[in-house]
């Protein structure tokens, strides 16, 4: 599977580990930045190219970093094609109804909110859990009309 990393420097140190435990995992990844600490940076900067390149992809995925995901899903969802969730350390069912019912292709991660090894396990369970279709598929498909 492809996997589409980005996040801007409140995330960065998280997602150099993510990106580490990816590659060791066997995974393709690919790294849209930051790749150097700025605190200045604006997250659009990164996040509008990885979420471009997971829409262009069906069979990726991605994954991104702020420091509380939340303006970065926003700023993902505005791609067409792309369905960002967010998850900073609630409840793990979040993370499976994202995939089983809403079919996340981004998975926003708050990176001030969660610890490396909580990440790692959440992002395999993401990877694990497939969409169940049927009437989610059907709203879906409205949300990108």
């Amino acid at each position: 599977m492809k996997i589409h990393l980005a996040t801007d420097h409140a995330g960065l140190e998280l997602k150099n580990s993510i990106k580490g435990h990816l590659l060791d995992k066997g995974y393709n990844v690919t790294d849209h930045g930051a790749h150097e600490y700025d605190a200045l940076d604006d997250y659009p900067d990164f996040i509008f190219p990885c979420a471009r390149a997971v829409a262009s992809d069906p069979e990726s995925r991605g994954i991104i970093l702020g420091g509380s995901g939340q303006g970065e899903a926003m700023a993902a969802n505005r791609i067409k094609g792309v369905r960002a969730a967010v998850f900073y350390n609630g409840p793990k069912e979040i993370v499976k109804l994202s995939r089983e019912h809403n079919n996340a292709n981004i998975l926003s991660i708050g990176a001030r909110f969660m610890s490396e090894e909580e990440i790692f396990d959440v992002i395999e369970q993401w990877f694990e859990e497939p969409f169940e279709g049927g009437r989610h598929k059907r709203r879906i498909e409205k949300l990108d009309e």
